[in-house]
């Protein structure tokens, strides 16, 4: 692996709120992506008292070439999973949740019908809890879209994750155009939950063909974005071309804003629910 500029170093943080989070997932059989995506974040979230759920179980049905997640044969889901979740988001007191999940290509719904569940499980047990989403494609299957969108979560996250060009590459098994047109019907099924993607840096992408897909973010009816450094999660996956400064990200930021975005967090440890709340707050208090 490439040697880590100066500002990509981070304090390892640990304490009382790191150890409740980390008995409360451990209590209530819970993944998160903080741990199986081996985020760097992970001190961090843990030490601020929140977690970012990983529901559908801890393997992937598709093979990225940027992400730790395990892949392969997954296990069907757990029934019980949004009730354990909807209990955890409540013995931390979470004021604001994000969930995400492997992708289950090996599921009819794609898994849908499990993330609707967990909505409604958290709805049900902590009402003024603000909900993000982070969303698989589910195949493009329209039906599964909808299924989330009628569980009404406040935030519809789903990763546009790179440039087009080197879609064959890093995301093998997705597909640039099935990405934007999922966000496009997000919105039209309802314009009033909040539509949210983000993208890595570092991968090769060219200056131009971020722009590009920023603007095809806007079309798509994106209005919160996330840009964060790609960092070389194991050595079977793809290196690191490009380690971008913070002032190059504070520039993207700016660009965003401009072209559209009601709010983008551009920085070197950003990820898709790094301070989500504080991001959706900043634009949304009130709504």
């Amino acid at each position: 692996m490439v040697k880590k500029p100066p500002w990509l170093k981070k304090k390892v943080m640990f304490g009382a709120s790191f150890r409740n989070v980390r008995d409360v997932l451990k209590t209530c059989r819970l993944n998160t992506v903080c741990e199986e995506a081996l985020c760097p974040n992970r001190g961090e979230c843990y030490s601020m008292g929140t977690a970012t759920f990983l529901i559908l179980g801890d393997r992937c049905t598709r093979s990225c070439r940027f992400c730790a997640v395990d892949h392969g044969v997954p296990l069907p889901p757990d029934s019980s999973e949004p009730a354990h979740v909807a209990e955890a988001v409540v013995s931390l007191g979470l004021r604001y949740v994000v969930i995400t999940s492997v992708t289950r290509d090996d599921l009819p719904d794609g898994g849908s019908c499990h993330f609707s569940a967990t909505i409604k499980a958290i709805r049900q047990r902590s009402p003024q809890t603000r909900i993000e989403v982070l969303i698989p494609d589910f195949g493009g299957l329209d039906e599964s879209l909808a299924a989330v969108m009628e569980a009404c979560p406040d935030v519809l996250g789903h990763n546009i994750e790179t440039v087009p060009g080197i879609y064959p590459i890093v995301r093998p098994g997705a597909d640039y155009g099935r990405s934007l047109a999922l966000m496009k019907r997000a919105h039209e099924y309802n314009g009033g939950i909040v539509i949210k993607s983000g993208l890595m840096l570092g991968l090769g992408e060219t200056a131009l063909e971020v722009r590009r897909v920023l603007a095809d973010l806007v079309r798509a009816d994106c209005s919160l974005l996330t840009l964060g450094q790609y960092l070389q999660p194991d050595e079977k996956l793809l290196p690191v071309q490009r380690f971008i400064p913070p002032r190059e990200f504070d520039r993207w930021r700016n660009i965003a804003l401009r072209m559209g975005f009601r709010e983008a967090v551009c920085g070197p440890f950003v990820r898709s629910s790094y301070h989500a709340e504080e991001q959706f707050e900043s634009v949304y208090r009130d709504s």
